[in-house]
């Protein structure tokens, strides 16, 4: 095929995705308007999937099969009124991908609701009589009539700055405004890292008065304070924050004080009141106002307490270091460390290490010693999935590699509904496991367990269900395999004592440092502590995979009025920060009431 004959057949193939997604919107929108789940459902394979983000339910959540996802659709129109499902001139244009094993024709496209503005994704198939169907539907509530964010074309004129009202001019309006002399914030979000401050910048955007905690004494610090030789594990172009793109001048792997200079850039750019140095410490809920009483310590030991409407909890996945309780480990006279307050191995050179935990943070520490000239053993405890972080992680992010505008690629990756999700990375796997079959078997052929995960699905729904229990690997396996990290299994131990590690066959195993790679309290323990037993129970568990495949009481409404919670990677929370701040904005207006029982 010569280069005329490709063009023109790209074209064709173009005009026809284009031509079949828009017969196919007009064809649902028609449907979808009569309320009949039995017109709806012709309209789908019977294997279909359907994910809604608040657009349709007001929730996040997801139906398969025709039946499910036509009368899930049908119920809610009444109240939705969707309508106008188009393919905005904007966004990506209809193409042919294969996703899932199923060549597709994927297209973006919009529609608008009672409540404001949607974007979804469609994904057509011929069935056997070579009508086009949809295979999946996604639906998101992207923003509410009268109520957009001020970007773009909405974006503010800056007349309040340039007139000089009382003298004010924009740093006297900003340190103002951060004070909260005279009023209480609306939101309180705990927590300046990726979480804090996505959430943060998007409830600014829909005019939300927002006020953000932070513990260290500077914005970024939560990232600044980790080890000394952190960077990123993922690449940059899909880490970006809501609103600013990171430099293209910056490396694929961001080191972490890079990312915490540019977290407190970001604050100050966004305008994001932020107290630093001030620790959440406790609230209670009024049940007659709909308040919280928020009590906050700063660091000189005064405390304040603010009444907001929302707690929004962005510390993290994790809450507070666990420290197992191991047989012998308090006679150890040399220096025990948790993972979380190590910073760098340049003060134990030549000495010898044990690092308890064999994942993503031990083998980074693990590294970080061995540079210094640490001698370093590894303990492993439980089996451990193992993936290198170029080629096999990266695999994770193709969606991103598409190329295209953030959003778009955001919306792709945020249609997928939980069996989707895990059919996907189950086939991932497979692929990582090929890429890395030499180093598994140099690992396996040391001793070390290792495990592609529950269900076969990998390390990423390790993350989901669990927050662990799998390493990144940024060359500490190959280090391991050659005998220059030590590898120890732990069912070796008899105990710990004072010089180091009693093994069962008698021998001591000595070291001068202990560090605890193992891991933190999930993210419930922060809230019993914070806000008691009974708020804890009320809430339930967070993060971790609930019954209906979605993360726990993660970026919606939860069982308890007025506490929200965010966390995970960058992209995470650019991503599903857009639909926690739009929750909450439809709460203050009145359009969304709390989660019934």
């Amino acid at each position: 095929m010569n280069d005329f004959d490709q063009s023109f057949h790209e074209f064709q193939t173009a005009q026809h995705a284009k031509r079949s997604a828009e017969e196919w919107l007009a064809a649902f929108e028609t449907a979808l308007a009569s309320q009949d789940a039995a017109k709806i459902a012709t309209l789908f394979h019977p294997d279909s999937h359907w994910r809604d983000i608040l657009a349709f339910t007001w929730h996040i959540s997801s139906a398969q099969g025709a039946g499910s996802v036509a009368a899930g659709l049908a119920s809610e129109q009444e109240r939705t009124q969707a309508h106008g499902f188009h393919l905005p001139a904007e966004r990506r244009e209809p193409r042919t991908k294969t996703r899932h094993g199923i060549e597709s024709i994927e297209a973006i496209f919009e529609f608008n609701t009672t409540d404001g503005r949607g974007a979804g994704i469609i994904r057509l198939s011929p069935d056997d009589a070579g009508a086009m169907k949809a295979w999946l539907l996604s639906t998101t509530l992207q923003s509410l009539d009268g109520h957009e964010e001020k970007i773009g074309a909405n974006r503010p004129t800056g007349a309040a700055y340039s007139r000089n009202f009382g003298g004010d001019n924009w740093a006297d309006m900003r340190r103002k405004a951060a004070a909260y002399e005279d009023r209480e914030p609306t939101v309180l979000v705990i927590g300046a890292a990726q979480a804090g401050l996505s959430v943060a910048a998007r409830l600014n955007q829909l005019g939300i008065d927002t006020l953000v905690v932070e513990k260290w004494p500077r914005i970024g610090d939560s990232w600044r304070k980790r080890y000394h030789s952190l960077a990123l594990h993922n690449s940059i172009h899909l880490n970006h924050l809501p609103y600013m793109e990171f430099p293209p001048t910056w490396p694929k792997y961001i080191p972490k004080d890079m990312l915490g200079n540019w977290f407190e850039f970001y604050a100050d750019a966004m305008e994001i009141n932020c107290w630093t140095s001030t620790e959440f410490v406790g609230g209670t809920w009024n049940e007659t106002e709909k308040r919280w009483t928020a009590r906050l310590k700063h660091s000189d030991g005064t405390e304040k307490t603010v009444h907001p409407k929302h707690l929004v909890f962005a510390n993290g996945v994790s809450s507070y270091p666990m420290v197992p309780e191991l047989p012998g480990l308090d006679n150890f006279v040399g220096e025990i460390i948790h993972s979380e307050g190590f910073d760098s191995g340049a003060d134990y050179r030549g000495k010898k290490a044990f690092i308890l935990g064999t994942g993503s943070s031990a083998n980074d520490i693990a590294l970080d010693l061995y540079s210094h000239g640490v001698n370093t053993t590894l303990i492993q405890r439980g089996s451990t999935t193992v993936i290198s972080i170029d080629p096999s992680a990266k695999l994770n992010e193709a969606i991103w590699d598409e190329g295209g505008l953030l959003q778009d690629c955001d919306l792709i990756v945020s249609s997928s509904t939980p069996p989707l999700t895990v059919k996907a990375y189950k086939a991932v796997v497979k692929r990582m496991v090929e890429l890395d079959k030499d180093m598994i078997a140099g690992l396996k052929k040391i001793g070390f367990k290792h495990d592609i995960g529950e269900d076969e699905a990998g390390h990423q729904m390790k993350y989901f269900r669990r927050g662990g229990g799998y390493n990144l690997d940024a060359g500490s396996s190959a280090l391991m395999i050659e005998g220059e990290l030590g590898l120890l299994q732990y069912d070796r131990i008899e105990r710990f004592n004072a010089r180091g590690v009693l093994l069962k066959d008698g021998t001591t195993v000595p070291a001068d440092l202990i560090v605890l790679a193992t891991g933190y309290y999930p993210q419930k323990e922060l809230v019993r502590r914070a806000l008691g037993d009974v708020m804890s129970e009320r809430i339930g568990p967070v993060w971790g995979i609930g019954a209906d495949g979605e993360l726990n009481n993660m970026y919606k409404r939860t069982p308890q009025q007025g506490a929200w919670f965010i966390a995970g990677g960058l992209a995470q929370c650019r991503i599903n920060s857009k639909y926690l701040a739009l929750q909450i904005k439809a709460m203050e207006l009145g359009k969304l009431g709390p989660l019934r029982p």
